[in-house]
C-alpha cells in the first residue's frame, strides 16, 4: 500500500504549523511589539531568515530605515524592492563563496561607520557562519572553503565547527558588534543551535561578548526549536492525535539517532512522536545527493521496516537539507521493502535519489519533501506517527 496520502498530508500540516510559528517575520513582529520603547535608526540582518526578519522590523518601525541584509541565495524576498534604503547581499551556504567575503566587508563598513547617536537593531539567524565572513590574515577564501568542507564531511557538531570558525574570523564571536559605538543596541536572534546559546548562533555574529562603548544593550532569543515543537504538539492535539514524545534529542550520529528513535516508537504506544535537533553525518569521499534529514528518513525507514502503520516526516525548518533543493524526506514502515538499494544509498550518502524513486503516485518527487525557503531556521523536526 505504501505511503498514506492522508497521513502524509497531516504530518506536513503539523510540521508546517510549527515552522510558521517561528517564521522570521512573525517572530520579529511579536518581539518588537513586546519590547521597550526602543526605536532603531539602522538595521542589520544576517542569516537564512534575515530577509523576513528585516521586513518585519521595517514594517513595524519605518520602511525607510537604512538596512543591510545578508542571506542565502534565493532567500531575499522580492518585496524588499519596495524599501528604498535596503541593501541586500546573497551568498552561499553551507560552503562560502566570494560573496561571503563581500558580505563580511559590508557588515564591517556598515556597523563601524555608525555614529554615537545611532540605535542599532541586529537581527540574526542560523546560516550566518557561512553567509558572511572577514578573515584574519593570512587566511584566504580557499582556506575557509576547505575548512568548511572538511568540517561538514567529518560529522563535526555545530559547536565544534563554530569554535574553528571563530579562530580565523574578524566578525564572529562578538567581534562585529564590538565595532558598534552607538547609543543603543538590540539583538533579536532565531536559534539554530542546541541550548539556544547566543554566542553560538551564526558563530556569535549577533552576540555582544567583546569590550564595547555602548551600555544600552539587550539580546533576546525570539524563536527556537522548542517553540516550533510546542506548536507542532498543539496542532497534533487539535487533530485528535496523542503526543507521546516531544523532545530535543536529534544530536549525534544520524544512524545512532535513527536506531534510538525507532526503538522508542517500537516499544511505545500509538500516537505522534516529535523529535527536534540537528544530527550529523559522516560523508564518504564522493557523496551522492542528500543531506542529514534525507539520510535520517532513509535510516528510519530501514529501522522501522519490521513494524506496521508507522509514517515519518523529517525536515530542516529552513526548507533546505545540505546542498540540495529538498527540506528532507517522508517514509513509511513499508518504504524499505518497496524500494531497493537502500543500504547502498545510505553508504554512498545518496538518500535523495533513493527517496525520489519511492513508489508514490500522488507525489511527483516520491519521498522527497520540498518546501522552498521558509523564512526561518530552528534546526530540524522529525514527526513519527504510529497508528
Amino acid at each position: 500500500m505504501g505511503q498514506s496520502p492522508n497521513s502524509r498530508k497531516l504530518l506536513e500540516k503539523i510540521w508546517q504549523t510549527g515552522v510558521t510559528r517561528v517564521s522570521g517575520y512573525d517572530a520579529v513582529k511579536k518581539a518588537v511589539l513586546g519590547s521597550d520603547n526602543f526605536k532603531p535608526t539602522h538595521i542589520v540582518a544576517v542569516g537564512k531568515a534575515a530577509s523576513t526578519m528585516a521586513r518585519a522590523a521595517l514594517d513595524h518601525y519605518d520602511k525607510s530605515l537604512p538596512t543591510l541584509i545578508v542571506t542565502k541565495y534565493d532567500h531575499g524576498e522580492d518585496a524588499l524592492s519596495n524599501y528604498k534604503n535596503v541593501t541586500l547581499i546573497e551568498s552561499a551556504h553551507p560552503v562560502p563563496d566570494e560573496n561571503c567575503i563581500k558580505a563580511g566587508g559590508a557588515l564591517i563598513d556598515f556597523v563601524s561607520a555608525l555614529d554615537s547617536e545611532t540605535k542599532l537593531l541586529m537581527l540574526a539567524s542560523g546560516g550566518a557562519s557561512s553567509l558572511a565572513e572577514k578573515l584574519s590574515p593570512p587566511n584566504t577564501l580557499d582556506d575557509l572553503k576547505a575548512l568548511n568542507e572538511d568540517m561538514l564531511a567529518s560529522g563535526m557538531d555545530i559547536h565544534a565547527m563554530n569554535t574553528e570558525r571563530k579562530k580565523i574570523s574578524l566578525i564572529k564571536n562578538g567581534k562585529l558588534l564590538a565595532m558598534f559605538k552607538g547609543k543603543a543596541l538590540r539583538s533579536f536572534l532565531i536559534s539554530d543551535v542546541e541550548g539556544d546559546e547566543i554566542n553560538a548562533i551564526g558563530s556569535g555574529i549577533g552576540a555582544v561578548t567583546q569590550n564595547r562603548v555602548c551600555e544600552d544593550v539587550q539580546q533576546n532569543i525570539i524563536a527556537s526549536n522548542e517553540i516550533a515543537r510546542t506548536q507542532c504538539a498543539k496542532s497534533a492535539f487539535e487533530n485528535d492525535l496523542d503526543v507521546i514524545v516531544n523532545e530535543e534529542t536529534l544530536y549525534g550520529d544520524v544512524f545512532e539517532i535513527a536506531a534510538q528513535c525507532a526503538s522508542k516508537v517500537k516499544f511505545g504506544p500509538k500516537g505522534l512522536y516529535i523529535f527536534g535537533g540537528e544530527p550529523v553525518i559522516l560523508l564518504p569521499e564522493n557523496p551522492g545527493e542528500g543531506g542529514r534529514n534525507q539520510a535520517l528518513a532513509v535510516a528510519m525507514a530501514r529501522d522501522v521496516a519490521d513494524m506496521n502503520g508507522v509514517e515519518i516526516l523529517v525536515a530542516g525548518t529552513d526548507g533546505s537539507d545540505g546542498p540540495t533543493g529538498s527540506a528532507g524526506g517522508y517514509v513509511s514502515s513499508e518504504s524499505w521493502t518497496e524500494n531497493e538499494g537502500g543500504t547502498a544509498a545510505l553508504d554512498a550518502a545518496d538518500s535523495g535519489n533513493w527517496l525520489r524513486h519511492l513508489k508514490d503516485n500522488k507525489y511527483q518527487n516520491g519521498g522527497l519533501f520540498i518546501t522552498g525557503p521558509t523564512g526561518t531556521n530552528v534546526m530540524d523536526i522529525m514527526l513519527v506517527l504510529k497508528s
